[in-house]
């Protein structure tokens, strides 16, 4: 009978979801986007610090009609931006999203992203449930987050 218990113990906790709070995201920020611009795009790192393989598979923000993850493509000498359904988070590894590369998406924006402003941004992992982050909007051609900028 202890066996038949400790057997349900396990499979219990394996079922049990691991939360988000161990998605550790830093270094998150978006792009200023120019006045006429309809779309905008935000970078975060992501280290999966919760012991078994997860999935990035969507966003949600409040700042445009739709939002999705991207990554860049060559296309013989050109570079073009792709939807992706999921980007990969292996159990303990680190996914950069970066100018040039996988990307958040922010399509049809309800107004332009301006310099200094802070968006409430839900990342939706597969496994580990949602993160929201706090995006900064950086200026229009930022590479990257400032030094020492947040980890959520």
């Amino acid at each position: 009978m202890k066996k038949l218990f400790a057997a349900a113990a396990v499979l219990l906790l394996a079922a049990t979801p691991v939360l988000a709070g161990d998605m550790e995201v830093s270094g998150a920020f978006l792009r200023a986007s120019p006045k006429v611009a309809n779309a905008g795009a935000g970078f975060l790192t992501v280290k999966n610090a919760t012991g078994q393989d997860d999935r990035l598979i969507g966003a949600q923000a409040d700042i445009s009609k739709i939002v999705e993850l991207h990554t860049h493509v060559r296309d013989g000498d050109i570079m073009r931006m792709r939807p992706v359904e999921a980007i990969a988070l292996p159990a303990g590894a680190t996914a950069e999203l970066k100018p040039g590369g996988d990307h958040v998406m922010f399509i049809n924006l309800s107004k332009p992203l301006e310099e200094g402003q802070k968006i409430p941004v839900t990342l939706v992992f597969e496994k580990a449930g949602r993160k929201t982050v706090e995006m900064p909007v950086l200026s229009v051609g930022a590479m990257a987050a400032p030094a020492g900028a947040m980890k959520h």
